[in-house]
């Protein structure tokens, strides 16, 4: 995102553990600051003189460590740091702990035009939230076009060419248990370059889905709020194509394919769709065999090993019976 405001900042639907209980307390000329970084600053060195390397741009967050400080400055009327502080076209301020700054600071903010914002979380907690925030703010974007589920805990993304029948599959998932992220398009984030988080390109659209013959239908109407979730890291992608009677299958499981989106690589799986074959199944086989692959089981390199126990095991046996003969 390149146009975040501070106003966008206490916008954020942000829910439980992740919200950042935030409110303006004065500044409000300066809600139109945009936010340009995903870093944030404590503002100890700058109040203390120090202005060399200052992060300007960034959110300057005030722990009780930084308003006793400014307590002290102020007692001892050397407010030289704090006018330069504000000098500088910083983004906000965010006083935490449920602190409130100085008159002198309210006028700055006000001269200034910077936000001054609030908030009870302790400056450790509120630091966290902000940062996983802003790196998802931050995070580089791609929409694809697919359909995101959660099965089984694991983020599978469904794509396949249009009318291969990546929505009823979808639909069937929903139907033994399964949750729906977003139908149709995908919007893809990169977090950290670490891992993918999907989500719908229009949360208000994300939990709607196109069925032919039917139209657009409302999961969360039909099948209630357990059947959708907002977001989900994407673990698994499954390819749908027609079936090629061509075409040599994995049927041992040994191939290693991977999808990459934005610079990440996530496991993949092509399913060939034809008459008979329950799809739905399938894919939920595909999603617990991730779930042991990330417990380190692999169902494939075991089957190798038991062929290779077997065919030795048979070898020796030969090899004693043509002993036995020649003796």
């Amino acid at each position: 995102m390149t146009d975040f405001t501070v106003l966008d900042l206490l916008d954020l639907d942000l829910k439980e553990h992740n919200h950042l209980r935030l409110s303006c307390i004065a500044g409000r000329s300066g809600l139109s600051k945009r936010i340009t970084t995903s870093k944030i600053s404590r503002p100890g060195l700058p109040l203390s003189g120090f202005f060399e390397e200052f992060s300007n741009n960034s959110i300057q967050v005030f722990g009780k460590g930084e308003r006793a400080y400014l307590e002290k400055l102020e007692t001892e009327q050397n407010t030289d740091s704090i006018d330069k502080l504000f000098s500088y076209d910083i983004p906000c301020c965010v006083f935490c702990d449920n602190s409130n700054p100085s008159p002198r600071l309210i006028e700055l903010a006000e001269e200034t035009g910077t936000a001054i914002l609030k908030t009870d979380l302790l400056s450790s907690d509120f630091s966290r939230r902000l940062y996983q925030t802003l790196d998802e703010v931050f995070a580089p974007t791609q929409t694809i076009h697919g359909v995101l589920v959660e099965v089984y805990g694991i983020g599978v993304l469904i794509t396949g060419e249009s009318g291969v029948g990546k929505s009823e599959t979808a639909l069937e998932l929903i139907e033994r248990g399964h949750r729906l992220i977003s139908d149709d398009t995908v919007k893809l984030r990169n977090i950290s370059d670490n891992y993918l988080i999907g989500m719908g390109e229009n949360p208000l659209l994300a939990h709607h889905m196109e069925l032919r013959g039917l139209g657009i239908i409302n999961l969360a109407n039909l099948y209630g709020v357990g059947a959708i979730r907002d977001r989900k890291q994407v673990q698994l992608a499954v390819h749908l194509e027609p079936w090629d009677a061509q075409k040599n299958y994995d049927r041992v499981g040994e191939a290693i394919l991977e999808d990459i989106y934005l610079g990440i690589a996530i496991p993949k799986v092509i399913i060939p769709v034809k008459p008979g074959r329950n799809i739905p199944v399938i894919i939920e086989t595909a999603a617990r065999n991730e779930r042991l692959k990330k417990l380190g089981y692999y169902s494939a390199k075991e089957f190798d090993q038991s062929v290779l126990k077997w065919m030795e095991s048979e070898s020796a046996r030969k090899m004693y019976y043509v002993n036995e003969e020649t003796l």
